[in-house]
């Protein structure tokens, strides 16, 4: 898929979130830049304004590595973390306070990172930590903390964060 391509579903996708749109264009285009060497060494300046601008001083760390679908969407992004091997699947939604990386094992050696698949929508403050994955529609609700892996079409919640397997169960009837 072409740059402009992204471009134009991450507006779509973030219709009325004025930072979202701005953040994923810059995101979008320090990713673009990051596929060839010349291209990093030319626009060098671009990469450490990125860098300042969106992670410094808007709060949000989505490194010029990281690897995202389209339409992805991120409401109120501040103290968004995601470490750069992180994969997000298409049509995801992260809000603010979410943490999304490896965990340090008790070796002393770090961890893979998660993999989301498509159509997850992560609640605030969640954090997701390990090698694990995300299957596709998947909710996560407020505050979970995720640390094993979540199958297609569920919900999960709490800390540690228990899951419901059908989209149809609400967690607060099942209790």
């Amino acid at each position: 898929m072409g740059f402009f391509s992204y471009i134009f579903q991450d507006w779509r996708a973030n219709r009325g979130n004025v930072k979202g749109r701005l953040v994923l264009t810059m995101f979008r285009l320090v990713n673009a830049i990051n596929t060839y060497t010349l291209s990093k060494i030319i626009f060098f300046p671009y990469l450490m304004f990125y860098r300042f601008f969106v992670e410094w001083t808007l709060g949000v760390e989505l490194p010029r590595k990281l690897t995202i679908g389209p339409n992805f969407v991120f409401y109120h992004g501040q103290g968004l973390v995601v470490n750069n091997k992180v994969v997000i699947g298409e049509n995801c939604v992260l809000r603010n306070g979410v943490v999304i990386g490896h965990k340090k094992m008790a070796d002393g050696s770090l961890s893979g990172c998660p993999r989301l698949g498509d159509n997850v929508d992560v609640g605030a403050n969640v954090c997701i930590i390990g090698d694990i994955v995300i299957g596709n529609n998947v909710t996560i609700g407020a505050g979970a903390v995720v640390v094993k892996s979540i199958p297609n079409n569920s919900v999960a919640v709490g800390n540690p964060a228990r899951v419901f397997n059908n989209r149809v169960e609400s967690p607060i009837e099942s209790i």
